[in-house]
């Protein structure tokens, strides 16, 4: 898994440098050869040009996400006694809440669209024990306790700001203030708060009931869920045992009664669900029952998490040894465009190692060369796990002939360095030769074959470098020596390998040879 998820990264980082460089420098791209003129080609403005202080230059600052230099003008524009309209000051509330007052990598990416994800943690268990990342006392904070009067706006703004760097506590705080103020949540605010519930109610129970309680006061305040509430309702019953299951399949009944049709983010949570742990057997259905009802469905992304179901549910297809359904999922995404859903290309690798993984594992061997064949390397760059799952599958159907075009496959690959697999390797070729051998001791044969000098040297050879059965080799030296065409060299090279294994046909080889000189 190391080649590949360094091979992801390094791809991610290439884009990453190349755009940090074209933006940074504009003045080497301003040639525009698209036809009709297309924006996002072009270098984006990441430079401020407007240096005074004043209320377009703080606005300009949030513009380009430069928050140290945004707050650093807004306190000049304060400390000049400069007003700052209401609006200006909320947009540098929500960018500084956003980041948690640090500053956002240069990678081109949209502010607006993953406000309520939290920050990735070791464990979704988290609990009282959750790490948490808001910084306290920082220029938000600050900022809000600066506002003479404050509305949903700016609460709306911390608490997704809390909620998003992990200090969910703080945020349920917030909201309580918020009520006690007699001000009125907005729906990205609950459905923020919604994420948060796990990380701060110790049991499962808890865990629905707070979950209920913020549903309920939306119902109360006539506010109608979105497909991110929903969503979010699922990503949090993650964290709540088998408790869930019954929740998960309501909220997703309710989705649909209520006409949003659920993303591959909300049956990717739905799985996760009951595909947590040991499966029952009535759970293996869901599975089944998920991907019937979206065959031939094409999707678009909706949600952040969309781009996890399809590495995720093949993940469950090769833990549950679901063939039928994985090939199901791989049919599901050559419908339309949901290739693209295959998500970034660390996880684009996973779904296609998982899938061939699963193939290898349970089907014949002319059905993995067929997919091997079809996906390798066009499609996927197959990692030294994966060549292990394939020698295994030639070991298993007997199929020792495909073990040179695999090695081959290997070195033009660059695993050739990894030692466990070309042990692994040497055992197929040891297997090789000892079907070899039977063949030529006559097993299961009318007539014998006779050995060639060459023959008794390349399969001794194998034997030995494989460290496999030195009975086996004792005997093919002896008849070795029975062949007085052989060379040499190849007498030399034997006996320096016979050496390393002190095989008992050791010293009548040198003898031999010593008598014949």
């Amino acid at each position: 898994m190391a080649e590949t998820k360094l091979y992801s990264r390094s791809q991610e980082a290439g884009k990453a440098a190349a755009k940090y460089f074209v933006d940074n420098n504009p003045k080497y791209f301003t040639k525009d050869f698209a036809e009709p003129h297309i924006p996002c080609l072009m270098p984006a403005s990441v430079s401020m040009s407007l240096e005074e202080v004043s209320e377009e230059a703080l606005k300009e600052r949030i513009g380009l996400r430069k928050v140290a230099a945004a707050v650093e003008m807004y306190d000049q524009l304060v400390q000049a006694g400069t007003p700052v309209s209401k609006q200006i000051t909320y947009d540098l509330l929500d960018l500084v809440s956003f980041y948690d007052d640090r500053e956002p990598a240069q990678e081109g990416a949209p502010v607006t669209d993953q406000m309520d994800t939290p920050a990735k943690e070791p464990s979704r268990r988290r609990g009282r024990g959750q790490k948490v990342g808001w910084q306290e006392n920082n220029n938000a904070d600050r900022l809000f306790r600066l506002l003479p009067e404050r509305d949903g706006r700016c609460y709306a703004a911390l608490i997704r700001g809390m909620v998003k760097h992990g200090a969910s506590s703080k945020a349920f705080d917030l909201y309580t203030d918020m009520l006690n103020n007699r001000l009125t949540a907005d729906i990205h605010v609950y459905n923020a708060l919604i994420l948060a519930t796990p990380h701060v109610r110790e049991t499962h129970s808890e865990r629905i009931d707070l979950i209920k309680e913020l549903l309920t006061t939306m119902n109360q305040q006539k506010m109608q869920p979105t497909l991110q509430t929903f969503n979010n309702v699922l990503m949090a019953l993650r964290s709540c045992g088998g408790l869930a299951k019954s929740q998960a399949l309501y909220t997703l009944r309710e989705m649909k009664a209520l006409g949003i049709a659920p993303t591959p983010a909300s049956y990717n949570h739905l799985l996760a669900i009951f595909y947590r742990g040991v499966t029952g057997s009535n759970d293996i259905d869901i599975l089944d029952q998920v991907l019937s009802e979206i065959a031939r469905t094409s999707f678009t992304c909706q949600d952040p998490e969309d781009a996890w179901f399809f590495s995720g549910t093949m993940n469950i297809c090769l833990e549950t040894k679901g063939l039928k359904q994985a090939y199901q999922l791989y049919k599901l995404t050559e419908v339309g465009e949901n290739w693209r859903l295959l998500g970034d290309p660390f996880q684009e690798n996973m779904f296609y190692y998982r899938f061939l993984s699963l193939v290898c594992m349970m089907e014949n061997m002319d059905v993995v060369l067929k997919w091997y064949r079809q996906l390798v390397p066009s499609v996927y760059y197959p990692n030294p796990q994966l060549m292990r799952y394939l020698l295994q599958a030639v070991d298993m159907d007997s199929r020792l002939e495909l073990v040179p075009s695999i090695w081959k496959d290997m070195k033009s690959l660059g695993h050739d360095d990894k030692s466990w697999l070309v042990v692994e390797v040497q055992e197929s070729f040891a297997a090789c030769a000892l079907d070899i051998k039977g063949a030529f001791a006559g097993e299961g044969r009318k007539i014998n074959l006779e050995w060639s000098t060459a023959a008794l040297y390349y399969v001794t050879t194998i034997l030995m470098r494989a460290n496999k059965t030195p009975e086996a080799c004792d005997e093919l030296l002896k008849d070795f020596l029975s062949q007085r065409s052989a060379t040499p060299a190849m007498a030399v090279e034997l006996v320096q390998m016979s050496a390393g294994f002190f095989l008992a046909t050791l010293s009548e080889l040198q003898s031999s040879w010593e008598h014949n000189e």
